[in-house]
């Protein structure tokens, strides 16, 4: 099969050849079809199988078939696609998808998210655009405004549902669906859905059609997955060994926390390698410079939160470290799923202490098996640990000082001449 054959037209075909680009992956094989047909949609497949463009093509097909591509836009008219996706990056990726695809037609579109200025993003929405990609909590804010409006979407998508529909996007997702059109075509897509999460997705979505072309919850077959028993003081050492010894190029390592990641991102500096971070607190920019540093292969190292774990495409991403497992299972899928993408090869590796045991035995039941596990090599030595300097003390007034609580302020007057020290002077 190739995309000829999916029924896409020719300006869309030469963009995907533009893309090297000429057998449609399985998700693509199937999901296409069904989106052209209007149906709801609740797809899963492996990370970087090719997710995006699966929605990405049928939906511009449906905008041509239209008619869209033959008429001049009119300014301020409204969007009728909306994508929803959970993280700035991601918007951005989607955004750069839909553009690469859509190269070839004059369809308008505009990516909105926080953490920049709003002006930018108002002006492309006012220009008039037919789709629109957003991070949620940014697009309640435009819609507040009354700067974007969502009166005429045609189709909602969920990129990376799981994570739109968990708690903490959850009722951002319920709000904007109150505010789109009641018939519409939905779609959902991500590489793990839990029972919970299809539970809750059955509330958005209309007799949907189910696609699945790999096991739920599964990693891509090319990433050699293992673990090692590595005690927190070992992990920065071990690390540092595994890179040079092995001759690594280009790592993604993952923590829990922002202080986790500034912490290793400043150890491995002082180790000698090039390094970025991304997380949360990182303004925009910082986020968007560290990311296309690393892909440009001026730094080596990237270091990340769980906001790097989704959708990111980094082509041909040989290692990635889970320097702390995550707390959620799913996130373990998503995290190595950086590697391994488009039929490329892959490590993923995990340092693992005994605190992260029950984190690796949920990751492990996700999986449905072990992850190898091996032994701390025996010349690495543990992290030194430098004692951080004692916050200053507030200096305390001594007794019998002048001007003390404790000792009234004494009258250092020198006597008169003739007058004894002491003394009582009277007028």
């Amino acid at each position: 099969m190739d995309f000829s054959s999916l029924g896409l037209d020719q300006s869309l075909l030469e963009a995907i050849a533009d893309q090297g680009y000429t057998t449609p992956t399985p998700i693509q094989a199937q999901a296409i079809p069904a989106v052209l047909e209007g149906r709801d949609l609740l797809a899963a497949a492996q990370t970087g199988t090719g997710k995006t463009a699966a929605f990405t093509l049928p939906l511009l097909q449906r905008l041509i078939d239209q008619g869209a591509h033959q008429k001049s836009l009119p300014p301020g008219r409204s969007p009728r696609i909306l994508i929803l996706v959970p993280t700035r990056e991601l918007a951005a990726q989607v955004s750069e998808s839909v553009a690469n695809y859509g190269k070839k037609t004059p369809l308008r579109q505009a990516v909105i998210f926080g953490g920049v200025g709003m002006q930018p993003q108002i002006n492309a929405l006012r220009s008039g655009v037919d789709f629109l990609i957003a991070t949620p909590g940014r697009l309640l804010d435009l819609v507040a405004q009354g700067h974007a409006k969502l009166n005429r979407i045609e189709v909602l998508v969920l990129d990376e549902a799981d994570r739109m529909l968990d708690m903490g996007f959850i009722r951002d997702i319920k709000k904007i669906v109150t505010m789109v059109p009641k018939v519409r075509q939905n779609l959902l897509f991500s590489a793990t859905f839990s029972k919970e999460i299809r539970e809750l997705a059955s509330g958005l979505l209309y007799k949907p059609q189910s696609i699945e072309v790999a096991a739920r919850n599964a990693t891509a077959d090319r990433v050699e997955q293992y673990a090692y028993q590595a005690q927190k003081d070992y992990k920065q050492p071990l690390l540092v060994h595994l890179m040079t010894s092995g001759l690594w190029g280009q790592t993604l390592i993952f923590t829990r926390t922002k202080h986790g990641a500034n912490r290793l991102c400043l150890q491995l500096e002082r180790d000698g390698f090039l390094v970025g971070v991304i997380h949360g607190n990182k303004s925009q920019s910082a986020r968007t410079k560290a990311l296309n540093d690393f892909k440009e292969e001026r730094i080596q190292v990237l270091v990340a939160t769980d906001i790097a774990a989704r959708g990111l495409d980094i082509p041909e991403l040989p290692h990635v470290v889970n320097y702390e497992l995550p707390d959620v299972p799913a996130d373990y899928v998503h995290r190595i799923g950086r590697t391994g993408r488009a039929g490329a090869g892959g490590v993923a590796i995990s340092l693992v202490s005994r605190e992260e045991a029950v984190q690796l035995r949920d990751i492990e039941r996700l999986l449905g098996r072990k992850l190898p596990l091996h032994p701390m090599p025996e010349d690495i030595k543990p992290l030194a640990r430098t004692q951080e300097p004692a916050p200053p003390q507030r200096p305390t007034a001594r007794r019998d000082a002048p001007g003390s609580r404790r000792e009234p302020q004494r009258n250092h007057r020198q006597p008169a001449h003739g007058e004894r020290r002491g003394a009582v002077r009277t007028s």
